[in-house]
């Protein structure tokens, strides 16, 4: 047996008592194809991502923002959930996941079926005014600045993690932005955390009930290099709670986990996912795999 197949069955067991909370990142979506903000390496890659007060406090780059995401979105809104997303949802189905917190902003974790997701930086499909507050899809923006921006096009050379795309200068000087419908004035914002701006208080609080809660926190696919994620993991370790770690890649909560898992997400969680308790089929029905005499299967292999 390898040394990743070893490291399954020690998850295997953890996950196999139940009450599982699930702290997830980018690496989780890169399988749908939205890039994460760092390669398997860890290091950074070149793409700077949007500042709060930037994005407040500078009506240029606020035009720039809108003209990258206007041709970005299409990719994020088209992302589908990926075979780890699944997985999730299916160990949920199990009874073994309690619940899932995600730092990603795509959405996919809902879409492919798991409940009681927190999403600790928001979504990136729902915009807010900065004014009045009020909220509105991303769908309707889109179809706002696509009225007011007809024909508007430019050569994409990449898609961001945040969901817009690298443009030049001179391809958004044309690009028009639009204000808030409702009041007329307000700055438009998608509904997600800005580098530099705070996650809602009660967000934080309602994830560190549910680690606090858990026997088991499993981070799949976050190299928790910022603080807002590995803060949970701290947490965790802090009070005795078993920390499972499956990314590509070190993380920066190595120290803290009972066992890390080196190796593309896609091909361990359905691994994992299939030897408990529940599977959805092709119409969404829930069903039951086999399972071994100990309750948890046979062997993990990964091909």
């Amino acid at each position: 047996m390898g040394l990743v197949s070893e490291q399954i069955e020690v998850l295997a067991g953890l996950v196999s008592g139940g009450g599982v909370v699930v702290l997830s990142g980018a690496g989780l979506s890169t399988e749908s194809g939205i890039p994460d903000y760092r390669g398997a390496s860890g290091a950074a890659r070149r793409h700077s991502p949007m500042t709060y007060q930037v994005f407040v406090g500078d009506p240029l780059a606020r035009r720039r923002y809108w003209a990258r995401s206007y041709l970005g979105w299409r990719t994020v809104a088209g992302a589908v959930p990926n075979a780890g997303h699944r997985a999730v949802a299916r160990l949920q189905d199990a009874g073994l996941v309690d619940g899932v917190v995600t730092q990603n902003v795509d959405g996919l974790h809902t879409a492919a079926g798991s409940g009681g997701v927190v999403e600790l930086h928001g979504r990136l499909d729902e915009v807010v005014c900065l004014g009045c507050g009020v909220g509105m899809s991303r769908w309707a923006l889109h179809q706002r600045l696509a009225e007011a921006n007809p024909g508007f096009e430019a050569r994409v050379s990449g898609v961001n993690p945040d969901g817009d795309v690298d443009l030049a200068d001179w391809a958004v000087a044309g690009f028009r932005t639009v204000d808030c419908a409702r009041c007329d004035a307000g700055t438009l914002k998608p509904d997600v955390v800005f580098f530099g701006e705070s996650v809602p208080p009660a967000r934080v609080a309602r994830c560190f009930a549910m680690v606090e809660s858990a026997r088991l926190l499993l981070v799949l696919g976050s190299s928790l290099t910022v603080l807002s994620g590995r803060r949970f993991v701290v947490r965790a370790a802090s009070l005795g709670i078993p920390v499972a770690i499956v990314n590509q890649g070190a993380t920066r909560g190595d120290a803290y986990a009972t066992v890390t898992v080196d190796a593309p997400l896609g091909r361990v969680l359905p691994v994992l996912a299939d030897r408990f308790g529940a599977v959805r089929d092709g119409a969404g029905q829930l069903g039951a795999v086999p399972v071994g005499a100990d309750g948890v299967g046979g062997p993990v292999v990964v091909g």
